[in-house]
């Protein structure tokens, strides 16, 4: 189950960060995600990423929705403080606790179908308001959970574990970022540990919202009509004494290559998709450009990855809504109570 932890027996010659802990110290539950899920991948990346940062893990809020994806919190940062809400409104969530307590780091995590489906509207707002926050969407084109229907970022063609087509043209979270007025857009692979982790670390410095999209594969529903192992022709030829199902263990897909170049990575299912990993020469300031190229490449089947647009000239949440420089959580009652003359005359405004 996802809250066994980790046994706590280390090496006592593990390397320690500026404030002397671990990586171990950074770790959370055990995961209950298939072997092999690009989620886990992704777990590692940030338990590197907040390591080398050197930060505490009470400095932390990590918090999710409803998904696979956001099963990914349990995982790391054990001592952070965490709220997993309900389908699609993590981005709320986020930006009330934000709104409290400006002092701390806020991790989002959320996947294909959480943020751009039932929680779009959310994940817009969020981005509207630039709220100071690491958001990180696992996508995998599917619904993990409810066994494999495509997700609204499924591409053109693809097919489902039933081998239906898609023919709905995909949602690209990072298209839809940019046009949204996004002031940190990037996207990554889970197998790309090199290119992921200092992606996460800018994310989280940065000050403003700051999405990360993740292309993690699912290797669960690369089963297929026809084959013999396959769980469909399992269930109709044998005779359930006991409802039991059994995922079988995939080897993690990782990824290496260059700045400017393309990619071909062969998934679980024998399909492939091509990741570009963005050329040292590429502006990311300029948001026309950076939308222009996102979409081209998508057009020419190719899924572009690296810090693909920043900037800090936009004002953040608190910027915006003139909040005081003490966390409202730290404002002492007496200025939070306007008392019974202040009470009157702000009902009047009302009357």
């Amino acid at each position: 189950m996802s809250f066994i932890n980790k046994p706590k027996v280390r090496h006592p010659d593990l390397p320690t960060n500026t404030i002397g802990l671990t990586r171990r110290d950074y770790e959370g539950a055990m995961s209950t995600l298939c072997a092999g899920c690009g989620h886990d991948s992704v777990t590692a990346a940030i338990i590197e990423a907040i390591w080398g940062l050197g930060m505490r893990p009470e400095q932390l809020v990590k918090l999710s929705g409803i998904g696979c994806s956001s099963k990914t919190t349990a995982y790391f940062a054990s001592g952070a403080h965490g709220f997993n809400g309900v389908h699609g409104r993590m981005p709320s969530v986020a930006t009330g606790a934000n709104a409290a307590n400006k002092d701390l780091y806020y991790i989002g995590v959320s996947g294909d179908g959480d943020s751009l489906s039932i929680g779009f509207g959310q994940f817009a707002h969020a981005i509207r308001r630039n709220v100071n926050m690491l958001y990180l969407c696992e996508n995998n084109g599917v619904y993990g959970l409810t066994k494999g229907q495509f997700s609204a970022s499924a591409d053109i063609g693809t097919k489902s574990k039933k081998g239906e087509e898609n023919l709905q043209a995909p949602v690209d979270p990072c298209l839809a970022a940019l046009s949204l007025g996004g002031t940190f857009i990037a996207r990554s692979f889970s197998g790309d540990k090199e290119q992921l982790v200092p992606l996460i670390q800018a994310g989280l410095m940065h000050k403003g919202f700051a999405m990360i999209d993740i292309i993690s594969p699912c290797v669960t529903f690369n089963d297929h009509v026809g084959s013999t192992k396959s769980y469909t022709f399992t269930r109709e030829h044998y005779h359930e004494a006991v409802h039991a199902d059994y995922i079988p263990p995939r080897q993690e897909i990782k990824a290496s290559y260059g700045e400017g170049e393309a990619l071909p990575v062969q998934m679980h299912d024998g399909s492939q998709i091509v990741l570009r990993k963005l050329d040292r020469d590429y502006d990311p300031t300029h948001r026309g450009k950076a939308f222009e190229y996102l979409r081209t490449k998508l057009r020419q089947g190719e899924h572009v990855t690296g810090l693909i647009f920043v900037s800090s000239s936009g004002p953040d949440m608190h910027a915006m809504s003139g909040t005081t420089d003490v966390p409202l959580n730290q404002v002492p009652y007496g200025k939070l109570h306007p008392g019974s003359e202040g009470l009157a005359k702000i009902l009047k405004r009302y009357a």
